[in-house]
């Protein structure tokens, strides 16, 4: 009989298939030759059944059936790729062994066997465990093959990991959802990221800047020129410094200490994900996930970079020759020059710095593959090109400087001077321009912590000029200046140094071998940080602004609700990175799964009951400012919603950083813009502000047109409105606004008064309009748009519009006119990307504005 092969998608079956079967018949799901069958999963077609799976009752999201406590976890096929399923399970039936050959780590595991167990595949199985998709290394890995029985501890902790972030992620959401009348989503892993942000923020917004002075100094010695810090307590007080540079200003002085140390700089580490996530985010701006999708591109499609999701900065011996192979092959490319200027002999079996087994685990580092590069997009290429200078920086020397310490002495003030200067540039010559200004600054001196604070009393000068003086010699102080500096916050967290503060669990550890020995205690893996990221921007949590990451009022709530519920160990990230390190010692075989998952399930037993004691919110603690709106609608400033838009690309649910609970958590989703979370697979439930119409109703007056009939009046308002609602979909700020209706509030609480007036007043509704605008004392008539449904009195000032996009669904003219006349819409079922459904009304919160809001039937 044949061997079945099953990879994680279908580029990595079909490369596969073109090395083990280069003959076999393309049969569209599968690939058929002589030996081999070759068929692929498509992600996971196979996961953890939702809770009304196991019972009806759960489809109704009720207090009293927490928490949900499987004894046997029960698996579902995905709905969206069911027919794939049903494929691998006849496939299995001509074949009498089977290939795991999805991806080589924990997730990969998970899919194949979840596959397994669902189809009750009995054929002995094999592993196929590679780090690049190179036909050598393909031929490798099946010449090798291992029993897959032999990865049984890691296929443990894979569905300890899926198993507790459901527990989690599916009671503690249905649990504070419930008792705060707000969809709230809460995980394993998210929470404590989201905590991360929020105590920064708050130590950011209770800082208080103080001024302080330093004093700069201008000195000459016969035709050298060096500059100066005055050294002393903090000056606060202007006049003190002012009188401190007059003091010495024009004075001679004299060098009281002088001393010069050589120290070397060696290479920066081989990349693994996370590092290479942080460094593209802080040189391009590029958001981790896409850092992620660029790296699985080059490695799937390009297959010019070995297997990306990697936590190992090291490789292994068997690796040295290859990358002597990669060496050779960049010497035919762009890279020639470098290539023919480094020293092979650098490289070998006894450099730690790049050979160390003992650091690799399941992979080695991001290295270049052999394959040599054909046409790359520009952010490819961008990937690729920090990838390869990387490798080639480990061919060559050390970075040789003279590091100078000068303290002169004028008037009895002492000023320090200290300078690195290169004497022989090294490595660095690998560089290109945009990584050496970021390899400068990283060098002067003692590397700073990239969230520091920088209070301007750094005085290193960095050159590559000869630096220079005679400690015998006089000096003139040619000028002196006193400088006002202020104390600055913490730096808010970019995704970079979020990365970083995940992969220590938030502890700020600068030390590298320190923070190797924290791999495997932080937040999330390498492979699935990006997505946790993600998530809290699909949900609202937080939003964009360039490089920066903000927390949203939802979000703050959300961490104040899990702290002041007693249940503080969810956001606690030291908690969650011991978690990650007992999974990590279960893929090891030095811990039991089952007393893992007794304890979560405890966990999880415990959160529901501490919930259900907890007060429950006010519905405003969810809601945004209005002014963050306003200024957002500009298309500029610090709460612009446009790059969020930009940067979110949310991923399907199979990619969820925690995908037990990910289900769950699509319904527990926030404040997202409605055009971003249109990109999501589930309905984000919040509400959506209306304040973006006060800058289309602003634009719209400025530009009033005068003197024409009262149908040409009508007839021009219609088309223009038009224009505003479909224009104003790309301008207006989309904030994160989550007015969420309780459950005493009824339909006519939100139900417009002047609805009978409106329709009083304009008894003759022009052609295509809708309803009478619900905005009290308007009398206009709603028209819809390309984008949404607005007012026609928006040149007289009315602000009100209901947008099409309502997180991630449409709301149709029907519903529109329902929400106008009555306050709400019929109820809906929304069916979410996995399966999962959520049930309930839209409801107009604000008939001044147009915000709607999506009640949940709980």
């Amino acid at each position: 009989m044949k061997t079945l092969i099953i990879a994680e998608k279908p580029d990595m079956g079909r490369t596969i298939a073109a090395v083990v079967e280069p003959k076999a018949q393309n049969k569209r799901t599968y690939l058929e030759g002589e030996r081999y069958i070759i068929t692929w999963a498509i992600g996971h077609l196979v996961s953890l059944a939702e809770p009304d799976q196991y019972d009806p009752k759960y489809k109704r999201w009720n207090e009293a059936d927490l928490p949900i406590i499987p004894d046997r976890f029960k698996l579902w096929p995905n709905a969206r790729t069911k027919d794939q399923l049903t494929v691998i399970g006849d496939l299995s039936k001509r074949c009498g062994r089977l290939v795991n050959a999805c991806d080589a780590g924990r997730e990969g595991q998970l899919i194949f066997h979840l596959i397994r167990q669902y189809l009750k595949l009995p054929q002995p199985t094999d592993r196929l465990w590679i780090s690049d998709l190179t036909p050598e290394t393909i031929r490798r890995g099946f010449d090798g093959l291992r029993s897959d029985a032999e990865y049984d501890d890691l296929t443990r902790a894979a569905r300890a990991r899926s198993e507790a972030d459901w527990l989690v992620g599916m009671n503690a959401s249905r649990a504070f959802t419930i008792r705060h009348k707000a969809l709230l989503s809460v995980g394993r892993v998210q929470t404590p990221v989201l905590a991360l942000l929020y105590d920064r923020h708050k130590e950011i917004t209770a800082f208080n800047s103080e001024t302080f002075f330093i004093v700069q100094a201008a000195f000459s010695q016969l035709d050298f020129d060096y500059k100066g810090i005055w050294q002393g307590d903090r000056i606060t007080k202007r006049e003190e410094a002012e009188a401190l540079a007059a003091k010495v200003k024009g004075k001679p002085g004299r060098i009281v200490s002088y001393t010069v140390n050589e120290s070397k700089e060696y290479p920066y580490r081989l990349y693994d994900l996370t590092l290479l996530q942080r460094e593209a985010n802080g040189r391009y701006g590029y958001p981790a996930k896409k850092t992620l999708d660029i790296a699985q591109a080059l490695y799937e499609k390009h297959k010019v970079i070995t297997y990306p999701r990697t936590s190992s900065n090291y490789v292994t011996e068997e690796n040295i020759p290859v990358m002597g192979n990669v060496l050779q092959m960049l010497k035919g490319t762009s890279y020639a020059d470098l290539a023919n200027g480094a020293d092979r002999s650098r490289v070998h079996k006894g450099n730690r710095a790049v050979c160390n087994p003992a650091k690799v685990e399941d992979h080695h580092a991001i290295l270049p593959t052999p394959k040599k590069p054909g046409t790359l997009s520009a952010e490819e290429q961008h990937i690729y090109d920090m990838i390869v200078r990387r490798f080639l920086s480990h061919y060559y020397p050390p970075a040789v400087y003279n590091n100078h310490e000068v303290i002169t002495e004028v008037e009895g003030e002492s000023f320090r001077t200290r300078a690195k200067e290169q004497l022989d540039i090294g490595w660095r010559v690998v560089l290109d321009q945009a990584e050496g200004s970021v390899a400068k600054a990283k060098g002067k001196g003692k590397k700073k912590s990239e969230d520091a604070t920088d209070d301007g009393e750094d005085d290193l000068v960095e050159t590559d000029r000869p630096f220079s003086v005679n400690a015998e010699q006089p000096v003139h102080c040619d000028d002196a200046a006193a400088v006002e500096k202020e104390t600055k916050p913490p730096k808010p967290y970019t995704e970079g140094t979020l990365l970083k503060a995940m992969e220590s669990a938030g502890k700020s550890i600068e030390d590298e071998e320190l923070r190797d020995a924290m791999k495997q205690t932080g937040l999330g893996t390498p492979a699935t940080r990006a997505a946790t990221i993600e998530r809290l921007k699909q949900v609202g949590y937080i939003t964009t602004a360039g490089k920066r990451l903000d927390i949203t009022i939802k979000g703050c709530t959300a961490i104040e609700l899990i702290r002041g519920a007693g249940v503080e160990l969810l956001a606690s990230p030291e908690m969650t990175g011991r978690w990650e390190q007992r999974l990590h010692q279960i893929s090891k075989g030095e811990a039991s799964d089952e007393q893992f998952i007794a304890k979560v399930k405890q966990f999880a037993e415990m959160i529901v009951a501490k919930v259900k004691l907890q007060q429950q919110a006010a519905a405003n603690l969810f809601d945004e400012p209005e002014s963050a709106g306003k200024s957002g609608a500009k298309g500029k400033g610090r709460t612009s919603k446009t790059t969020a838009r930009k940067d979110a690309s949310p991923r399907k649910a199979g990619a969820s950083a925690e995908r037990g609970s990910a289900r769950s958590k699509s319904a527990a989703a926030g404040t997202r813009s409605s055009r971003s979370a249109s990109t999501a697979d589930g309905p984000k439930l919040a509400a959506s502000s209306g304040t973006g119409a006060r800058a289309a109703a602003s634009r719209g007056s400025a530009s009033r047109a005068t003197g024409r009939s009262g149908s040409e009046k009508t007839t021009a308002a219609v088309n223009s409105r038009s224009k505003e609602l479909s224009a104003t979909g790309n301008s207006r700020s989309e904030q994160p606004t989550s007015t969420v209706n309780t459950r005493s509030e009824q339909p006519t609480s939100v139900r417009p008064a002047s609805t009978q007036q409106g329709a009083t007043q304009s008894a003759v509704a022009p052609r295509g309009t809708l309803a009478a605008c619900p905005r009290p004392g308007c009398g206009g008539q709603l028209i819809e748009g390309k984008r949404g449904y607005g007012c026609l009195r928006f040149r007289e000032g009315c602000t009100f519009v209901i947008w099409k996009e309502q997180q991630g669904k449409t709301i149709t003219p029907a519903m529109a006119k329902a929400l106008a006349e009555s306050g709400e819409s019929r109820k809906s079922t929304f069916k979410l990307g996995d399966g999962t459904t959520v049930s309930g009304k839209w409801r107009l919160t604000d008939p001044s504005t147009g915000t709607i809001a999506f009640q949940p039937s709980i």
